[in-house]
């Protein structure tokens, strides 16, 4: 009887392997990463603009759910269309050479379909919920896919700080479901945060993966100018995101102190890369703390909302 059931658990694996692999498949042409990211975003933007405004979450449920589900569905559609753009250099990066779209395992017209069919419905999902969050998502996308994309990202080394935009506005996409006119100053310092933590973020990446990009044939910084121009523009960034971070007092004096400890860790770090003997390893290092301080950083924002 056990050696029955054994057999049928075999087949049944076997007969969802394949449903399984495709799962995984789009998961990854999607950036399943990259999306959760952006929804961490964005739902900071819901919670804080919620906050701010004194509004019930009863009356805002279905603006919120619309904003939500448009901005992960905008934000998978773009990734497709960036993984079907970028199918011809994505075999020669380590880091990107097993993408479906690279692979052969999801085909260019599949994989160009789906992006396009995403960002269409995430669209619509947005200006269900307002016709800001839509007009804001539309130029994430067009700004990622368009500018970023099929223009700067193999032609120039600007291609990090103007893609950051796209990488910027998913707050704003959150705050505009509840606060359609952007009364508040806090979504643009929301926005301007994102915009200032990128460019260290991607950069740190660009010299762990510097010779990959360079085989790729992609101009990211450390390619054309080395690693010591790009840890300066490292440290520029930082530098200027620890002011504007804390222009989010009014969270109070909770954020404010955590804050300054993430901002001032990762300032310490950003300056010790000029005496680093390991350049690859503080790379590494920077990149890690990256994600971990964008995580905390937005989290502490709504913790914060708490203790007011």
């Amino acid at each position: 009887m056990k050696s029955i059931d054994s057999e049928q658990v075999l087949q049944a694996k076997e007969e969802v392997s394949p449903l399984s692999s495709l799962v995984r498949d789009v998961l990854t042409t999607v950036k399943i990463g990259i999306v959760n990211s952006n929804l961490m975003t964005a739902f900071t933007g819901v919670w804080l603009a919620v906050w701010m405004t004194g509004s019930s979450w009863s009356s805002v449920i279905f603006p919120v759910l619309f904003v939500l589900i448009g901005t992960a569905l905008v934000i998978a559609g773009g990734c497709s269309l960036n993984n079907f753009i970028d199918r011809d250099i994505d075999p020669l990066m380590e880091r990107t050479h097993e993408r479906p779209s690279a692979t052969g395992k999801l085909g260019g017209k599949t994989v160009l379909i789906m992006g396009l069919s995403l960002s269409i419905t995430g669209l619509l999902a947005l200006l269900a919920a307002s016709t800001t969050a839509a007009a804001f998502g539309l130029l994430g996308l067009l700004v990622y896919v368009l500018v970023y994309t099929m223009w700067l990202k193999r032609s120039y080394t600007m291609n990090t700080v103007v893609g950051s935009v796209a990488g910027a506005v998913p707050p704003i996409i959150g705050w505009a479901a509840i606060d359609p006119l952007l009364q508040s100053p806090i979504p643009w310092v929301l926005f301007l945060i994102l915009f200032m933590w990128q460019p260290p973020h991607f950069l740190a990446l660009a010299m762990k993966r510097v010779e990959e990009y360079r085989r790729a044939g992609v101009p990211m910084l450390p390619v054309v100018a080395g690693f010591e121009v790009t840890k300066r523009q490292m440290i520029f960034y930082v530098s200027v995101l620890v002011p504007i971070s804390l222009l989010l007092y009014p969270l109070g004096l909770v954020y404010i102190v955590s804050a300054s400890l993430l901002d001032l860790t990762w300032l310490v770090l950003a300056v010790y890369g000029l005496v680093a003997k390991d350049t690859i390893k503080w790379a590494r290092i920077m990149f890690v703390y990256s994600l971990n301080y964008l995580t905390l950083l937005f989290l502490l924002m709504i913790v914060s909302t708490f203790f007011n």
